[in-house]
């Protein structure tokens, strides 16, 4: 990573008074909450897992069934909104989608513009999903529907018909209430059937219970250099 760009993100630490930005091995930063010793990305690489994990795994893996179908994806945790630029960057009228992001907590924008994510993605699209309204649908082009909505993923009202799903909730050990069966048994029930949901955990009881709520699980490659499985299921 070239140093001045660490350097300038390291000097815009703090912006948002419970997080802290700190940059990954594949020169990306993340967001820190020390409250609960977590990161919003994995410290190997946050773009790489976006990419990997995310965007490649779940929804190309879901698009290449019904090439030219709009598809709706819900993302659990809208988080920096890496995970939405970066899907939004291969969405094309062969892989058309709407994406509907829930977030309690959405980042504040000076601490957005400190992660400096406009030098590694394209930097229009990025502020346009960004700077986005909540709670309403944007076309942020034409086959790209941005929902950003500031949701509790635990009581409100989910989207219907999902296609694909990104849960990227914060790990089971740090808030175990995402990870509970009711709360699975609630996204399951929204899914349609061939729905395709990744998530970075791999722990065998999670596995165990999405298969059990009717979903095919697989444990299939890690990002290169990050963690060695992930999980995708399929209802």
């Amino acid at each position: 990573m070239d140093i001045h760009r660490r350097n300038d993100i390291q000097q815009n630490m703090n912006l948002q008074p419970q997080l802290t930005i700190e940059v990954t091995d594949d020169g990306s930063a993340t967001l820190f909450v020390p409250a609960l010793d977590e990161h919003y990305h994995s410290v190997k690489g946050a773009l790489t897992e976006a990419e990997h994990i995310y965007r490649d795994c779940a929804f190309l893996h879901r698009a290449q069934r019904s090439v030219g179908e709009r598809l709706r994806l819900l993302e659990v945790g809208f988080g920096t909104g890496l995970n939405a630029c970066v899907t939004a960057m291969i969405a094309d009228e062969r892989h058309p989608v709407h994406y509907v992001s829930l977030e309690k907590y959405p980042v504040d924008g000076a601490t957005l513009a400190a992660l400096r994510y406009d030098s590694l993605l394209d930097e229009a699209l990025l502020r346009a999903i960004h700077e986005a309204p909540w709670d309403e649908p944007v076309a942020i082009t034409p086959c790209f529907t941005l929902e950003k909505r500031r949701a509790d993923y635990l009581s409100d009202p989910l989207p219907t018909s999902v296609d694909v799903v990104y849960f990227d909730a914060f790990a089971p050990e740090k808030q175990p209430e995402m990870w509970t069966p009711d709360a699975f048994r609630r996204l399951v029930a929204v899914m349609n059937e061939g729905a395709v949901l990744t998530t970075y955990c791999a722990k065998g009881e999670v596995r165990r219970l999405l298969a059990s709520l009717g979903l095919t699980m697989e444990r299939i490659p890690g990002p290169v250099g990050g963690k060695r499985e992930i999980l995708r299921g399929t209802l």
